[in-house]
């Protein structure tokens, strides 16, 4: 696969169909249904959403992927091109994706628009500042710390104890300088002097709950139940002992509603939300994908990272709460990380090396294993380069068959949908075909420490789990407290099966160790960090916010 022109470059020289002109011939939404974001981007009220209940639910297709690399793999790009595929093939479709955050545009993963011919656009808009959603969850957020501190320095009752806040601040940024701070210096007049934190809004309780809220009602009552600290004797205080919940609504108020924009082909696609699928539910709002099921025949979606990380918390969390059931699973591959996992010199993948691939192959298949655990059909869609040999697409096409999983090879980065469409036709075939049984992992009355070794041993392949003491301690505390049936959002690095990112491939014979529990009971999930996974990233040695400019004509430069 080659290009002459880069990513924005080729949204940048797209054609768009103005955003109401999309809504109606693609969804059948008049423009009274929209709330326009000048030309090409529009926001939908939930009031329109309201009026799609008594429409059939669409098949719903989960794209996920292998464990990522250096290579890429290509999972949003997928899914946009399946989408694009789907419509060549005479389907009405939608892509349903998760907004980007600041931090990897000028960090070192870039935007999450997708590339070649397979985006959404605007790309700039959306990668930047877009409907204003993620700045509307920062606010949020920072406004309930702010209320906790005033409640701290005015010593109202409940009276929080400094010692034991819990609520920090986000940022939506990689910022490394911020993971600890101290605040309230200077003086009596500045409140208490504390330690406290900094998170990347996407790993924000408020971003989760936002993804997971059904409705404003549910939005205000999950914001109410989080846990913002205890008292001196250790009861827990919550935002709505602060009464901060109503305030947090109203500047969520817009943010909920999700955000239309469309593919270079013209097809509807909904970004809204941006949790990531390592440290967070990794999942796109709940909103945004039942509305497009009751607009589109075929909706896909994607969770981040690997099938381990985001297809794991898709199921077991978003699933679980939202009632939806996935018809199909898309678990996208390329040959140059599976060679990087089976231990390919990074700087010989474009030469065919059979063995390493056949070394690489077993991350793959531990990927479909999972996901099959969960009832839902599977197949694999190799995002197809250049150098890719057909001795090497042979070997991964014939192994996937032995664990009968149908292989579609799919160059939608070079030529868009039509390049997508032997995945499209593989996606409907399977479905028609392949009943899908969704079932989640595990029960919601499993005491939590289970749970996490549930994940552990059955999506990982750890041996076991390493559980210290205070960590024990926090999990029968909140079973007393009645939360035992939340589920488990494990933060994890996205390079393993284990909390190891140089662990390649399929590894055995590691424990996970557990460092800290964070209970978001707003969110209704329990996040346990893992290994040595952070909550604020920070920049690379080169961030890519070096090459990203404007040019004399006021177009952005430099984004990918």
């Amino acid at each position: 696969m080659t290009s002459s022109l880069s990513n924005i470059e080729i949204a940048n020289r797209a054609e768009l169909w103005p955003i109401s002109e999309v809504a109606e011939k693609k969804l059948g939404l008049s423009a009274q249904d929209l709330e326009p974001f000048g030309w090409f981007k529009a926001k939908v009220p939930l009031s329109s959403i309201k009026q799609l209940s008594e429409h059939q639910d669409g098949k719903l297709i989960l794209v996920t992927a292998m464990t990522p690399t250096t290579a890429g793999e290509g999972k949003t790009t997928t899914s946009i091109g399946l989408v694009d595929g789907l419509a060549k093939i005479g389907k009405k479709s939608m892509v349903v994706l998760r907004e980007p955050s600041l931090g990897p545009c000028f960090g070192m993963k870039g935007g999450a628009c997708g590339g070649g011919y397979a985006q959404v656009v605007p790309m700039s808009d959306i990668n930047l500042h877009f409907t204003g959603d993620f700045h509307a969850i920062t606010a949020a957020h920072n406004l309930l710390a702010a209320m906790v501190d005033n409640h701290l320095s005015w010593r109202h009752e409940p009276m929080i104890d400094a010692r034991r806040v819990t609520w920090g601040r986000v940022l939506d940024m990689n910022d490394r300088s911020l993971r600890t701070v101290v605040t309230g210096l200077g003086g009596k007049a500045n409140g208490f002097s504390r330690e406290g934190r900094f998170d990347i809004t996407a790993a924000s309780e408020v971003m989760a709950i936002l993804c997971l809220a059904s409705n404003l009602v549910d939005l205000e009552r999950r914001l109410g139940n989080i846990k913002v600290g205890r008292t001196a004797e250790k009861d827990i205080v919550f935002a709505r002992d602060v009464k901060a919940q109503g305030a947090m609504t109203a500047l969520l108020k817009e943010a909920l509603n999700p955000n239309l924009v469309q593919t270079l082909e013209h097809n509807p696609a909904f970004v809204h939300g941006g949790p990531f699928g390592n440290i967070a539910h990794g999942c796109n709002s709940v909103i945004a994908t039942k509305a497009a099921l009751k607009l589109a025949d075929f909706v896909v979606t994607e969770a981040g990272f690997g099938a381990d990380l985001g297809a794991e918390k898709f199921f077991n969390i978003k699933c679980r709460y939202a009632g939806l059931s996935p018809d199909c699973a898309v678990v996208v591959a390329t040959i140059k990380a599976l060679k990087l996992h089976g231990g390919a010199n990074p700087k010989e993948l474009a030469k065919e090396n059979l063995r390493a691939l056949k070394g690489g192959i077993p991350n793959l298949l531990c990927h479909l294993g999972n996901v099959k655990k969960f009832g839902v059909p599977v197949v694999v869609a190799i995002n197809q380069f250049a150098s890719d040999t057909e001795a090497e697409l042979d070997l991964v096409t014939k192994i996937c068959t032995e664990q009968d999983v149908c292989v579609a090879l799919s160059n939608h980065w070079e030529k868009g949908g039509e390049g997508a469409m032997l995945l499209a036709d593989l996606v409907v075939r399977t479905i028609e075909k392949k009943q899908a049984k969704f079932q989640v992992l595990y029960p919601d009355a499993m005491p939590f420490a289970e749970k996490v070794r549930t994940i552990a041993q059955q999506i990982y392949g750890a041996d076991d789990v390493e559980f210290p003491k205070i960590v024990l301690e926090s999990f029968e505390e909140l079973e007393k407290r009645g939360y035992r049936h939340f589920p488990i959002c494990m933060a994890k690095t996205q390079y393993s099966f284990s909390t190891d990112p140089s662990m390649k491939g399929a590894p055995s014979g590691f424990t996970i160790p557990i460092r800290e529990v964070r209970p978001s009971l707003g969110a209704e999930f329990i996040v346990v960090l893992t290994g040595d996974i952070m909550t604020m990233p920070g920049l690379p040695r080169v961030p890519a916010a070096e090459a990203v400019g404007v040019d004399a004509n006021g177009d952005i430069v430099g984004l990918f």
